[in-house]
């Protein structure tokens, strides 16, 4: 059974989909710069291979090519309802788009459809976890219950927890610590993110050099829907980057 088919439409929802045109926007210009292949399936039957060609999010659109079949680009101009969906860097996503309409983009024949109003990113894994840049990182600040602040860098993030390392713990910090006030900011991201958490695994390592330091795993709390665009949006950049760097 695939892992789609094990989730209910609302834990789907609440834990996979990708909303807000800006968002939206973003995740998708990502996979057309990177020439990622979906598949679309039509209402009318019809089924093809496209990448995407540019989102635009000042005018609503997004430009996908054609099929080689003038038939499929016939029938696809007559659905309402086309299901796009992709594998990019082996992650499963999913989008749903209603009638399209034919445009020239550079120079050549394309379709155009609405942007949609949110993307299924279906990871590997519960929620896909990327470690941070080593320079200039990611830093983390917790309240500890007895007043103290915990600032740690982060190792890691995902939309639903952040992994942190540390070179001395305070003893307080064990799994199930709920930290009520934490916060860290993102780059070029104007404000905070705000939100509580819960200490889910304390796992003590050895570093290269030989030293002891701790792996500590956080799982965030009244995260709002804003800010898990926002982590997305981040991580969506750092996979851009390291793309191209590669």
């Amino acid at each position: 059974m695939s892992q789609i088919a094990q989730l209910s439409e609302a834990e789907i929802e609440e834990r996979f989909f990708i909303t807000g045109s800006r968002p939206v926007a973003f995740l998708l210009a990502s996979f057309a710069r990177d020439g990622d292949a979906f598949s679309v399936q039509c209402d009318t039957g019809a089924v093809f291979l496209t990448t995407l060609l540019a989102a635009r999010p000042e005018s609503n659109l997004l430009v996908v090519d054609c099929s080689g079949s003038e038939e499929a680009n016939r029938q696809f101009l007559r659905s309402e309802r086309n299901v796009f969906i992709g594998r990019p860097a082996g992650i499963h996503v999913q989008f749903v788009t209603g009638q399209g309409a034919e445009m020239m983009h550079d120079g050549r024949r394309a379709f155009a459809v609405r942007l949609p109003s949110k993307v299924l990113r279906l990871q590997r894994r519960d929620a896909f976890r990327i470690e941070t840049p080593r320079i200039r990182p990611l830093i983390f600040y917790g309240r500890l219950p007895e007043g103290g602040l915990l600032s740690l860098p982060a190792h890691d993030i995902s939309v639903a927890g952040m992994g942190l390392t540390a070179s001395a713990l305070p003893d307080a910090v064990q799994p199930g610590l709920r930290l009520p006030t934490c916060h860290f900011s993102l780059p070029q991201d104007d404000n905070d993110l705000l939100f509580a958490a819960t200490v889910r695994h304390v796992t003590e390592q050895e570093s290269r050099l030989g030293n002891r330091q701790w792996r500590v795993g956080l799982a965030f709390e009244d995260l709002p829907g804003t800010a898990e665009a926002r982590i997305q949006r981040y991580i969506t950049q750092i996979e851009r980057e390291r793309h191209e760097l590669a």
